[in-house]
């Protein structure tokens, strides 16, 4: 496909609420290439071999094997995917980077934060902004895990306000370096990392500026005890102090007061990295917990067969579906959109900022949904395992610990969900996504006299797709009056905010997931994909029941008296089945081959 033709037919981030996706046009865990099913296959074996077999040891503070593991990670070039080849990396595009970051991540989360916390936050601000020489003298050695990296942003008094930090950086009289003084909290690789991107404010700047600041306790560094956390138990977090530690000038990170926006674009990356490093982990528990209940026997019978555990089985693998689908779609839509601009005379720099950034409401979209998910997935896990599930002698409970705070990570899911909608009205205000004329388009339909006429839902998926137009609407009803009786002021309304963004997500998971099921049903045959179809269907279902919830909180919140029940109206018009599935049937159906397969298989 030319670059012209990739980019008539790419939609930007955003556009998949006001203009429909052909489902040839997504990219699937089954579009990956074999050189891509290659690296799966020896991701999963080091995890299998290294981490999976040895989790016990991660839940007793087991840093020194988190850091062996991590040394074994980067001989094998499992740190060095997304690091360019001119800096000793592979040089792999984005798909590929979120393919080794999900599998490396299901068996404990200790080992996912360490890998997430080096590879992305640790080493990509270098290899984004850096100059060349900071690149060539830093980044190999983190590709190939000499070296370890972690990210020093968080203070006690600045957390998701992240640039209000207080550390200080003071340049010298002879201008040769500054000296960093300031507390620095919740830093992940701190005990044994040998590099920190660190942020501080000079003087009175409007804005923190990055360093790039190598350990040395004899430099000012110190270091507090490792935290004492509710899970990732072998991961190292611990406070790091500075105390007029300091930094050659050649070591500041991009320009004065260009700290904010670095930490801002790689939490954009670390969102959607995160929404895949959550992947595995619900496979892995899915398939843990489905084990179990097939050989687990209450009442003469497996309890694998019982309805009440069907649900929870069903409900755990469509879930992992769901976030795979949503996951390498975007994924692939950002590694297009970097190859765009690069062939437009972009840096690689420049590209893969611009290229996630495109995609910033999507990694939002991601992060919540999949982070939410996992904790669900987890949940039902140790509910299926009963009694044993709270025992710490089998792997659910550490998982269900350590799942937890992927929702805190990468800024909270709250954050996230207020971000999601504030982002797409600033790219609607910027002309780049049009919700405008949409959203009068629904507004006028309220108003007119709804079709009587019974479509035809012959195809695949036709009630579906026509369902999921009209929850669009839905979004774009309560979007659209909200911006117009609000304006500026929509950014105050959190809870209106969050109902919002609750129906947005639904949209793009639901989409994700059909458009990836009718691929493959086209392609492969219907018969193949019956299970598929299944959680497709059963995902749907749920994001309607979503939609009528939240779309109802929202609407209360800011309409009264006729607006307010012409828009319940238009709710109940939007999210009305022509023919009702049968949720039952779909959730036996999708537990009955995950029960029969011995776990999860769909990826």
């Amino acid at each position: 496909m030319s670059t012209e033709t990739l980019n008539k037919e790419l939609l930007r981030g955003g556009q998949f609420l006001v203009k429909e996706t052909k489902c040839e046009d997504v990219f699937t865990l089954e579009d990956l290439s074999e050189e891509q099913k290659m690296m799966r296959e020896s991701t999963k074996e080091f995890v299998d071999r290294e981490l999976w077999a040895h989790w016990e040891r991660f839940e007793q503070k087991d840093y020194a094997y988190t850091e062996e593991c991590m040394k074994k990670a980067g001989e094998l070039g499992l740190l060095s995917v997304a690091v360019p080849e001119s800096c000793g990396g592979m040089g792999m595009g984005f798909v590929s980077t979120m393919l080794v970051c999900d599998y490396i991540s299901g068996a404990t989360g200790s080992f996912s934060t360490a890998f997430g916390a080096h590879t992305g936050i640790g080493t990509m601000p270098i290899t984004l902004y850096g100059t060349e020489e900071q690149k060539q003298k830093y980044v190999p050695k983190l590709a190939s895990g000499e070296w370890f990296g972690a990210y020093c942003l968080t203070e006690p008094g600045a957390g998701s306000d992240a640039n209000s930090g207080k550390t200080k950086a003071v340049r010298s009289k002879d201008g040769k370096y500054y000296s960093i003084s300031g507390q620095k909290m919740w830093i992940s690789n701190a005990g044994f990392c040998k590099l920190f991107i660190v942020f501080a404010r000079i003087e009175d700047d409007k804005n923190i500026t990055g360093f790039i600041v190598e350990n040395d306790p004899d430099n000012g560094i110190s270091l507090g005890d490792e935290e004492k956390k509710l899970g990732i138990h072998s991961s190292s977090t611990r406070q790091v102090f500075f105390n007029e530690t300091k930094v050659p000038v050649e070591n500041m990170l991009s320009e004065r007061g260009n700290g904010f926006k670095i930490a801002m674009n790689a939490l954009n990356i670390g969102r959607i990295k995160l929404a895949a490093a959550c992947l595995d982990a619900q496979r892995r528990v899915t398939g843990e917990a489905v084990k179990y209940a097939n050989e687990r026997i209450q009442f003469k019978t497996p309890i694998a067969n019982f309805g009440a555990i069907k649900v929870k089985i069903a409900r755990m693998a469509t879930n992992a579906y769901a976030g795979e689908s949503a996951c390498y779609r975007a994924a692939k839509d950002i590694e297009d959109r970097i190859a765009i601009r690069e062939a437009e005379g972009n840096s690689h720099q420049e590209a893969e900022l611009k290229g996630v950034e495109e995609y910033a409401i999507e990694c939002s979209i991601l992060k919540v949904a999949v982070s939410e998910d996992v904790q669900d997935t987890t949940d039902e896990g140790i509910q299926i395992f009963g009694g044993m599930g709270f025992s710490a002698d089998t792997p659910m409970e550490s998982a269900w610990r350590d799942a937890r705070i992927s929702r805190i990570y990468e800024g909270t899911n709250e954050i996230n969900r207020m971000l999601a909608v504030g982002m797409l009205v600033k790219k609607a205000m910027r002309g780049h996504v049009d919700l405008l004329g949409p959203a009068t388009a629904v507004g006028e339909e309220l108003m007119g006299i709804p079709s009587f006429e019974t479509p035809d839902f012959s195809e695949l998926f036709s009630e579906e797709k026509e369902l999921l137009a009209r929850l669009k609407k839905v979004f774009l009803m309560v979007a659209g009056s909200a911006v117009q009786k609000y304006g500026t002021e929509l950014d105050k309304h959190q809870q209106l905010l969050m109902a919002a963004s609750d129906i947005l997500i639904e949209i793009y998971m639901a989409e994700s997931t059909l458009l990836r099921t009718e691929k493959n049903a086209k392609r492969f045959g219907e018969d193949s994909q019956a299970a598929q179809i299944a959680m497709a269907k059963l995902y749907l279902y749920e994001a309607v029941d979503t939609t009528i919830q939240k779309g109802k909180e929202a609407i209360v919140s800011f309409a009264e008296g006729d607006e307010q029940r012409i828009m319940l109206m238009g709710l109940k018009r939007f999210t009305k089945y022509t023919n009702q599935p049968n949720v039952v049937a779909l959730r036996t159906q999708i537990a009955d081959k995950i029960a029969a397969d011995g776990g999860y298989t769909f990826d």
